[in-house]
């Protein structure tokens, strides 16, 4: 391992309020050392956006600080504790078993961003585990953040992933690897059940308090900043989920610890995108019921905005059942703030910029469709677009019944003439929301295949320069508009950094 101690390490400009103010929501750890940290992906425009020295990182002294072995100045690494309902069960406490917050920074837009290490050895939270990542999972968590983030879906991001020259031992024996997550915060609906399920209901306030300051400060002067903090976060999380469900997204394991108060998409584990398109669509090898199942998706959002109710069931109001009752209408009200996000973002899938109820009926007939006819759901969507440039041969060859096809696209075109713009210009902005590149799984499992069998990243940068330009054509990239062959063995996806 190159020694690095000595030299000047890069300044990160920490301002750890987290740590400052919030002392029993952590402990004070350290990351396991690491035999031989490399750098195996930097990524620099991140880098830049947190006002952080890139050509300084993007070096040994880099690998050895995401690896963990070098603390920067300023750091103050720590484990977050929370609890959590996982698939309906509730742990009172998780917390980070593998994972230690390095401390805050303020990007160049002045926003409040958490740098943490995941898979940097155990913690006192660790329940048993090893504390460890292995390279693949690193690797799906640094593709599919970025690919959100493209898609312009709120999500924790990637700076760093290394491996650390160790062994990490699942059901084969894998080389391991550190990520370096970056967030809005790491504060779950989770970390809010920890207190609660201790009737520490001062500590609940604390923490409310100091997320109403972090991520809602317009509603720290409301009569009730704490009815109207939960009412933000209900906001945030039912538009967050509209667009997973506009894009295909499947999270995979939607647990009360896995759903950030910030409104980011956290833990990419058995997460994967839909090819043909189906409600039941469900990739986790760990979901046997289906509960996170893609249709699914917006009824979790509302159990879990439910469990954060109840947390702050003492904070709304003196009386209890008055403070249940306000929480319980407040709840009830999620599905339609949701579906109206939902119908917005959908109806702008089809072009239309403005949405009424009407346009509820066009949108499910459409995706009947692709139901139907087991339709891709990316390709369904953006070959819509050629539709509208009287170009319907790649739409039509998607679907087994064209004569419902062209029924429906009668009754869309009909729609559309409430447009002012012409029918190319539609297509045009159609273009730029509805994607041609997503992670294709098989192409994912391929770049993970290459980088983790045959220490080749070439699949996977050629994967991560494309899902990031997820919009327009890129040349030569034909091959990853394409969903898998089709194959009798369902696709699986692990839990798994």
């Amino acid at each position: 391992m190159t020694e690095v101690s000595e030299l000047a390490l890069p300044e990160f400009n920490f301002d750890n309020t987290f740590a400052r103010t919030l002392e029993p929501f952590f402990v004070s750890w350290k990351a396991a050392e690491a035999q031989s940290p490399r750098l195996l992906q930097f990524n620099q425009e991140l880098a830049n956006e947190l006002g952080l020295d890139a050509s300084a990182l993007n070096t040994e002294t880099g690998a050895a600080i995401f690896s963990g072995n070098e603390v920067p100045n300023g750091s103050m690494p720590l484990a977050q504790v929370y609890a959590g309902h996982q698939f309906g069960g509730f742990s009172p406490q998780l917390g980070d078993g593998r994972a230690l917050l390095l401390g805050e920074v303020i990007d160049s837009n002045g926003r409040r961003r958490d740098i943490q290490l995941k898979g940097s050895g155990k913690t006192p939270f660790s329940r048993g585990g090893d504390g460890k990542a292995a390279l693949g999972p690193v690797l799906r968590e640094y593709l599919i953040g970025e690919a959100m983030h493209a898609l312009g879906i709120p999500t924790t991001r990637a700076l760093a992933a290394v491996t650390t020259g160790e062994e990490v031992y699942r059901e084969t024996v894998l080389p391991g690897a550190v990520l370096t997550r970056v967030a809005s915060s790491h504060i779950r609906v989770g970390t809010f059940q920890y207190f609660a399920a201790r009737q520490d209901t001062d500590n609940v306030k604390t923490l409310a308090d100091y997320c109403i300051e972090r991520h809602y400060p317009q509603i720290k002067d409301d009569d009730n900043p704490y009815l109207a903090f939960f009412d933000a976060v209900a906001d945030v999380q039912s538009a967050l989920v509209a667009k997973w469900m506009g894009v295909g997204f499947i999270h995979g394991v939607m647990n009360t610890d896995n759903m950030t108060i910030s409104g980011e998409t956290i833990d990419y584990g058995p997460c994967a995108f839909m090819d043909a398109y189906s409600p039941k669509t469900v990739f986790s090898s760990i979901d046997t019921q289906g509960r996170y199942a893609f249709g699914n998706q917006p009824s979790i959002l509302v159990w879990n905005l439910a469990r954060l109710a109840e947390t702050l069931i003492p904070l709304i109001d003196p009386d209890t059942d008055q403070s249940v009752n306000i929480l319980t209408e407040r709840v009830s009200a999620i599905p339609a703030t949701h579906e109206s996000y939902w119908l917005s973002e959908m109806a702008k899938k089809l072009g239309i910029q403005t949405a009424i109820p009407e346009d509820d009926a066009l949108i499910r007939d459409f995706l009947t469709l692709l139901n139907e006819d087991s339709v891709d759901f990316t390709l369904g969507f953006r070959t819509l677009s050629d539709v509208l440039r009287k170009n319907k041969k790649e739409a039509e060859a998607l679907y087994k019944n064209t004569k419902a096809l062209d029924e429906w696209i009668n009754r869309w075109m009909g729609r559309l003439k409430e447009n002012k713009d012409s029918p190319e210009q539609i297509a045009d902005v159609m273009d730029q929301i509805n994607p041609i590149y997503i992670p294709r799984n098989h192409m994912v499992e391929a770049a993970l295949t290459a980088a983790v069998d045959a220490t080749d990243m070439t699949p996977f940068s050629k994967l991560l320069s494309v899902i990031t330009k997820p919009y327009n054509q890129v040349e030569g990239a034909s091959d990853y508009t394409l969903p898998a062959p089709k194959s009798d063995i369902p696709y699986r996806t692990f839990c798994g950094t």
